[in-house]
């Protein structure tokens, strides 16, 4: 267990209203939030069950800055491994998806099988009788690293926690409320996986999407087409301690008089309405995003769904990877509507870009080398709330944050 931050680690006295500079820039915060959020009590999200139909099916995921290997083995059931070698230390897989009968270790051809077990070590009784593995190697202590796994209606979760909750107190119930919506228990199937890097600390990444105010002003697309004002129907729902959160809306479709995107006498019209057309599929709200700590983004928008995995790099870079997906029996029209969106939405559309650009401008602001704060003001509390302009999902969790990182 690492020791209480030191003297140079002083959170404001603003509390949750101000942010210091130092968990945006410092390496040694970085190293303490694998440590004390990633490495301990949080179910990460690594995959979809639907990525691996067959037995010896893999993918390559990660756990904070660590890479695991999501695989199925020979009875179906679901495994997470540490992608490394307990030999050497080599990586075990290179490519992000396959299929394998064993796991093999390209330094030494070490052979784990779809258990995880060592099954095979090359030239263990040497050669001409001569070398080999000592007596005291004990094949049965050299296993894979395995995680403990958890699943909801087809979204694999893991842990290196022995103690970690249950996945559904985990949730708690009004969090589980709005993932049951979407995954309710059908089955899902992928349709499209976009990969990019952000060049900005992962929690700006988080931050970004609890952000209910930059939405209707960042984004001129949502409100020069009626899908995120800031006048509209909005529950903010926030987990009790803090660390999960949903914004919930309800597109008008309709544009906001005064705003800056609709200056030009609204001469901007789509060429093809059909990136925003709407079939109406869940009650409550036209578009739901759902953070879930420590590090997945659940986004639902108009027929649009998604899981944003985001994986820190380092103290200023994080990789996003986006897995759009649909119901596996549903009509192939609805599928071709989800598709088209993932264009709207994903790393290059018309909403994403003008993150990726932000939060990269926010990074290099906050390293900047004199003292500085972030300001979260807008609204009261660190909790559930039913109008826009407000933060109170951000600071929720940093109140988990400061609690867990002990700060």
């Amino acid at each position: 267990m690492s020791k209480p931050m030191n003297q140079a680690y002083q959170w404001p006295e603003a509390g949750e209203r101000r942010l210091p500079r130092f968990i945006y820039t410092d390496e040694a915060i970085f190293a303490r939030e694998m440590e004390r959020i990633f490495f301990a009590d949080s179910w990460n999200y690594v995959a979809l069950s639907c990525e691996l139909p067959n037995p010896g099916d893999y993918i390559l995921s990660s756990i904070g800055n660590v890479g695991v290997v999501v695989s199925r083995d020979r009875k179906g059931e679901v495994r997470v491994f540490v992608n490394r070698c307990p030999h050497r230390g080599a990586r075990l897989c290179e490519r992000r998806k396959g299929n394998n009968k064993l796991f093999t270790c390209p330094y030494h051809e070490w052979s784990f099988n779809l258990e995880g077990r060592l099954v095979g070590v090359p030239l263990s009784r040497g050669v001409d009788g001569k070398g080999g593995m000592s007596e005291q190697f004990d094949p049965s202590a050299h296993h894979l690293q395995q995680l403990h796994v958890a699943q909801r209606h087809g979204v694999i979760f893991a842990s290196f926690s022995n103690t970690i909750a249950p996945l559904t107190d985990y949730f708690g119930p009004k969090i589980l409320k709005y993932f049951d919506r979407v995954c309710d228990g059908r089955p899902l199937k992928v349709i499209g996986k976009h990969k990019h890097v952000v060049y900005g600390n992962w929690k700006l990444q988080i931050e970004n999407v609890k952000d209910t105010v930059h939405a209707a002003i960042l984004h001129a697309f949502f409100t020069l087409f009626g899908i995120w004002r800031s006048d509209q129907k909005t529950q903010i729902v926030v987990e009790a301690n803090g660390r999960h959160s949903v914004l919930a809306s309800t597109a008008t479709f309709t544009k906001q008089e005064g705003s800056s995107s609709t200056t030009a006498n609204g001469e901007f019209q789509l060429a093809d309405e059909r990136l925003i057309a709407h079939s109406p599929e869940f009650q409550e709200a036209t578009g739901a995003v759902m953070t879930l700590w420590p590090n997945l983004i659940f986004l639902q928008q108009l027929n649009c769904l998604v899981m944003r995995h985001v994986e820190p790099v380092n103290s200023n870079s994080c990789i996003k990877t986006w897995t759009f997906f649909a119901y596996a029996d549903e009509a192939s029209e609805l599928t071709e509507r989800r598709i088209k969106q993932a264009n709207l939405l994903g790393a290059a559309g018309l909403v994403t870009i003008d993150d990726n650009e932000i939060l990269a401008s926010c990074q290099q602001g906050i390293a900047y080398p004199q003292d500085f704060q972030c300001v979260l003001e807008a609204g009261e509390g660190n909790g559930d709330c039913d109008y826009m302009v407000s933060e109170s999902a951000i600071r929720g969790f940093y109140q988990y944050y400061r609690q867990v990182m002990e700060l």
